[in-house]
């Protein structure tokens, strides 16, 4: 009977007639319109009958892909777009399956035209919304197909570009038909992100090779628009815009891998490229997601090479400065951590010369160059992200970075040995390289939560070694933390202005949070600035920035008794080029000399004192003409002009402290306190921290002066500290506790087994020794004052005080009320 109803076209099935009537004879004539329609009308009609249809265009289409006649395939391929586009009905389905299976027909074959034919009908399909879920249908088949598409590399670079970019229309196609429908095959699976992304990656890399073809000023338009690395682009933010919090992950790996395996961490320029897109394009609440990736990622390639974790660091900087415009999160601190420690591991690497801690012969060889490259760009990550975040998540960042770093006092060990004095150093410079770029453009209204005081003694103490970087990197830390208002660059170069008005600076009244942070910290910070200046050590830049923190502290921080106690330190530093007990070289007591005077030019001015800027100019002009090398203009130069012998420095190249104290005093500034001199005290803390590593001090000397005794000559002998005193004084101390606690115990046994008797008896004995005290405390309390009248003259011809009832005491007028 089908035998039959072949041979007679008469007695076919409606359907297939239907179908075999949109072909014409000629295919160059197109799809037969009005028999288009009717096939549709019928289609509509007939909803049972369309798999029937489906199958049967199939049948055909697959009939003449073998006999090449690809005209009537383009036909078959037009009239399934229409008759999806047209029917809706919960038969799709089933249609679905046979158009599937001829798209996956025509990108079997190897004709570039049937290729991307193939493409074109699923792009279409995708972009149809269909009303009936599918619970079966797979896409695995069409993700690979159009993956390596992406990857075409045929002789022809224009039909190359075309394919490619079938290639990711189709991945395009496939995201937006499966990324929304949880009934669908999961997507973000990785088997499929893992050619999804890479695909995508493998345009965007060569981009460079399709732009380096100049084309004609009338091509361009089109060359633009067929550009397979921005439809790529294109393709990867929409695919990252519609990611989950929980597909971030799958979606970012792939990236991580392609950019290992093509060695693109180094230029570092694409790397970035794809993270910017990557961090723009997803939700900024899921921005966090991105950054921890990363680290994880540095984290893994601990290992690798200098420049590879370079370039990790670089796009980790330039990602989390998006991020942080977003929402940043739990990864502040862990983002700092990782950093840090990636920063040691570095320095560790430089100094042993491989990453397993010994060279061998199959170890590879570190260049320390590179490691120093690493170490510039982590640390110019640090301080670009904490730029970002806002004021009180910076303080907690700069209190963490503080905590890292290796001080060698009683409470935070340093390794000994010399290589160990070298890791530490080295963590000490880069660690404070890396509070310098955090704390610089630092604004924060209230010292005292800028500089904490926990905060404050860790960095002060670094303040005192005798490493010279170090005391460097510390005073340019602490003129960020007090320069709130751009003052710092004005006093980079030390001069002596007649007048400083050119610089104009900008000066506020000193807030009460201020006046309470000096009242605590000014000594600190005085003595520090003391000792700083008497270091042999000390070029140009330890003076530039001594002088530059007077200056900050003197605009930002100075009430009248700041401004008294800054006088009488830079007095004292003059003094200590005058004495010269340390011995210093004659540059380091003429850069001393010229310290002071810039200094003092600077506050007579600030200060506004006539009597005293007079004297401060004319000792000023007394030294240009007679004493040169005292004054900044010829010591701070290239070639700093110095003078043979300094011991016999006149009275008149110097400022006076009387002189100073009599014409401040007279402007209601404390003139006696400014007649005393700056002696600055000394602690425990000050004399380890000078010391180069713990290791080497074997005992510590601590000795107590007293300075309130008549006779300074005399001092308390040292004691010395030694393994046997701290044992001894460690056991003392249990027995105490263990005395203490058997007292304790002793009492709580009394009163749980003693007669009531007893304890009552006890009790009441201190009940009487209390009422006693409080009697003996109210008779003095209660005892009448002296009288005003003064005092009489008693036996053997001394003065005896005698006292009238207070009933009786006459008081003035102005007393009473």
């Amino acid at each position: 009977m089908y035998g039959v109803c072949g041979c007679c076209g008469a007695l076919r099935p409606r359907y297939k007639r239907l179908v075999d009537n949109i072909f014409p004879e000629d295919p160059e004539d197109g799809l037969v319109k009005t028999n288009m329609e009717k096939l549709t009308f019928y289609a509509l009609s007939a909803p049972e009958k369309l798999d029937r249809i489906g199958a049967y265009l199939s049948e055909r289409l697959i009939r003449d892909v073998g006999r090449h006649r690809y005209g009537y395939v383009c036909i078959a391929m037009e009239a399934l777009d229409q008759l999806l586009m047209a029917c809706h009905c919960q038969s799709i389905n089933l249609f679905v399956e046979s158009f599937l299976k001829m798209v996956a027909k025509l990108l079997e074959s190897e004709k570039p035209n049937l290729q991307i034919l193939g493409t074109n009908s699923f792009v279409k399909f995708a972009n149809i919304e269909e009303d009936t879920p599918s619970y079966h249908r797979s896409y695995d088949f069409f993700v690979s197909r159009f993956s390596e598409m992406c990857h075409s590399s045929h002789d022809d670079l224009e039909i190359k570009t075309k394919i490619r970019m079938s290639g990711i229309k189709g991945l395009q196609g496939v995201v937006r038909k499966t990324v929304n429908d949880e009934l669908q095959a999961n997507i973000w699976d990785p088997q499929h992100m893992d050619k999804i992304v890479p695909s995508l990656l493998f345009n965007l890399q060569h981009v460079e090779e399709a732009e380096s073809r100049s084309p004609s000023p009338l091509q361009a338009p089109e060359k633009e628009k067929e550009n397979p690395a921005e439809l790529a682009e294109r393709c990867l933010r929409e695919l990252l815009g519609r990611a989950a919090f929980g597909n971030i992950k799958n979606a970012i790996k792939p990236v991580l891998i392609h950019l290992d395996n093509h060695s693109l961490w180094e230029p570092k320029v694409f790397a970035t490229r794809c993270f910017k897109i990557i961090m723009y394009s997803i939700q900024p609440q899921h921005s966090h997601l991105v950054i921890q990736q990363l680290l994880s990622h540095l984290d893994a390639n601990s290992r690798s090479a200098a420049t590879v974790r370079a370039g990790i660091v670089e796009v980790l900087s330039e990602a989390a400065v998006i991020a942080a415009t977003g929402s940043v999160g739990p990864t502040v601190l862990e983002m700092f951590n990782t950093l840090l420690r990636q920063l040691r591991l570095s320095i560790d690497y430089a100094l042993t010369g491989s990453y397993d801690g010994a060279v061998s012969l199959g170890t590879k060889i570190i260049k320390e160059h590179e490691e120093r490259m690493f170490q510039e760009a982590v640390i110019k990550t640090i301080g670009s992200f904490a730029s970002t975040l806002p004021t009180y998540q910076r303080s907690e960042v700069i209190l963490f970075i503080m905590s890292k770093v290796p001080l060698p006092s009683l409470h935070h060990p340093v390794e000994t040995g010399r290589t160990g004095e070298n890791r530490n150093r080295l963590t000490q410079i880069m660690l404070l390289k890396s509070l310098l770029q955090v704390s610089t453009g630092f604004q924060c209204n209230n010292m005292m939560s800028a500089l904490p005081s926990n905060f404050l003694d860790r960095l002060l103490s670094t303040a005192l070694m005798e490493d010279a970087e170090i005391r460097l990197f510390v005073l340019e830390i602490l003129i960020s933390f007090i320069d709130r208002h751009g003052n710092r660059h004005k006093f980079s170069t030390i001069s002596t202005l007649g007048d400083i008005s050119v610089l104009k600076l900008k000066v506020d009244k000193c807030s009460r949070q201020d006046t309470v942070f000096m009242k605590k910290h000014s000594q600190q910070l005085y003595r520090h600035i003391y000792l700083s200046c008497k270091e042999e050590t000390n070029i140009q830049k330890h003076y530039e920035a001594l002088y530059g923190l007077l200056a900050l502290i003197s605009i930002e921080l100075a009430n009248e008794e700041v401004v008294v106690d800054l006088i009488r330190l830079v007095l004292a530093v003059q003094d200590v080029a005058q004495v010269n007990e340390e011995n210093l070289p004659a540059y380091n007591r003429c850069a001393l000399y010229a310290l002071g005077a810039a200094y003092l030019n600077l506050i007579s001015q600030l200060t506004t004192v006539p009597a005293f800027c007079q004297h401060i100019h004319e000792v000023i002009e007394t030294r240009k003409k007679e004493a040169p090398y005292m004054l900044p203009e010829d010591v701070f130069v290239e070639k700093p002009r110095l003078a043979q012998n300094l011991d016999g420095v006149v009275i008149e190249f110097l400022f006076r402290q009387s002189k100073i104290s009599e014409v401040l005093g007279g402007s209601g500034y404390n003139a006696d306190r400014l007649c005393l001199p700056y002696i600055p005290q000394l602690t425990d803390e000050d004399r380890l921290s000078k010391r180069k590593s713990i290791g080497e001090t074997i005992s510590l000397q601590v000795e107590v002066e007293s300075r309130n005794s008549p006779e300074k000559e005399e001092r308390v002998p040292a004691e010395e500290i030694t393994y046997e005193t701290l044992k001894k004084a460690i056991v003392d101390s249990v027995a105490v506790e263990e005395q203490e606690r058997e007292r304790r115990r002793q009492v709580v046994e009394k009163f749980q087994k003693a007669p009531f008797e007893e304890i009552a008896a006890h009790c009441g004995a201190r009940a009487s020794l209390l009422q006693s005290k409080l009697n003996q405390i109210f008779e003095i309390t209660i005892r009448p004052p002296p009288s005003p009248s003064g005092t009489i003259s008693a036996a053997y011809g001394q003065p005896q005080n005698h006292s009238i009832p207070v009933y009786e005491m006459k008081f003035p007028d102005l007393c009473v009320y």
